[in-house]
């Protein structure tokens, strides 16, 4: 897992337009990484709305908000039509950037054990570099830590 002072890596992925979008696209901004299990769960859809109620605040602060989990580009576009997110949602269907960035862990549920996304959000600054990285983090409430903690 990546930690803080760590330069973030650069990535390229499919957005719920297909469109191809990388993380550098976003320098000279604060950039809101959140790396989440699925798209349409309870907790994945609180986190998604929650954002989605803070989205100007973030843009006043000078960042964005950028989703990242193993669904389909198909799968983002209903997410986003559904909950009207205005922000962009990455498919990782390989999960090579999951790998990457730590999140791809060994869960367990009710006794089983099963690869999946480790609720976990970056907060990367302007020039591509790691500021905070906040795990196993509540659904719920991290939007809102981020806002604190973007500056």
């Amino acid at each position: 897992m990546l930690k803080a002072g760590d330069i973030a890596v650069d990535f390229t992925l499919k957005d719920q337009n297909g469109n191809d979008i990388s993380l550098s696209d976003f320098r000279g901004k604060k950039v809101v990484l959140y790396f989440y299990p699925k798209d349409m769960t309870p907790g994945c859809s609180l986190q998604a709305q929650k954002f989605a109620e803070l989205c100007a605040e973030f843009e006043k602060k000078g960042a964005v908000i950028i989703g990242v989990s193993k669904d389909s580009v198909k799968s983002h576009k209903k997410f986003e039509e559904k909950y009207s997110l205005p922000f962009v949602l990455l498919s990782d269907e390989e999960h090579k950037v999951l790998e990457e960035y730590g999140v791809w862990q060994e869960k367990k549920l009710y006794g089983k054990v099963s690869m999946g996304v480790v609720r976990t959000t970056y907060i990367i600054d302007e020039n591509g570099i790691v500021l905070n990285v906040f795990t196993k983090v509540k659904a719920g409430e991290n939007p809102q830590q981020m806002l604190d903690n973007i500056g």
